[in-house]
């Protein structure tokens, strides 16, 4: 038995044909938009974002140097676990250890949501 050959396809236009047509569509949509935006009056800022224009630092500077010194000490593999006193490998871990030194020696860190909560 002989292989039979499959007769070649044509290639269809119609694939160029609509990425053309959708090319059109959204430059007209585009100069819609900015009309539209050029007669709109300029918002008004909300509450969130002005209190986020005028917020402070949730961390201190040194609460950051403190976190620094912490990652180097991962990278140069120094960086040991409190209780179980293994090598700490994690990046997050690291943060975590170095977040919570910068709250017992009193720098402006957010308590940690996960900790212990005083009992009123």
């Amino acid at each position: 038995m002989a292989a039979t050959k499959k007769p070649a396809r044509k290639k269809s236009t119609a694939r160029k044909k609509t990425s053309a047509t959708s090319r059109k569509t959204t430059t007209a949509r585009k100069k819609t938009a900015t009309a539209r935006k050029k007669t709109t009056t300029p918002r008004k800022k909300t509450a969130t974002a002005r209190k986020k224009a005028a917020s402070t630092r949730k961390y201190s500077r040194k609460a950051s140097e403190i976190v620094g010194t912490e990652l180097d000490e991962m990278k140069h593999g120094k960086l040991r676990s409190g209780r179980s006193g293994k090598k700490v490998t994690s990046r997050k871990q690291a943060i975590a250890i170095g977040l919570s030194e910068a709250r017992r020696s009193g720098e402006a860190v957010p308590p940690n949501p996960n900790g212990r909560r005083k009992k009123s």
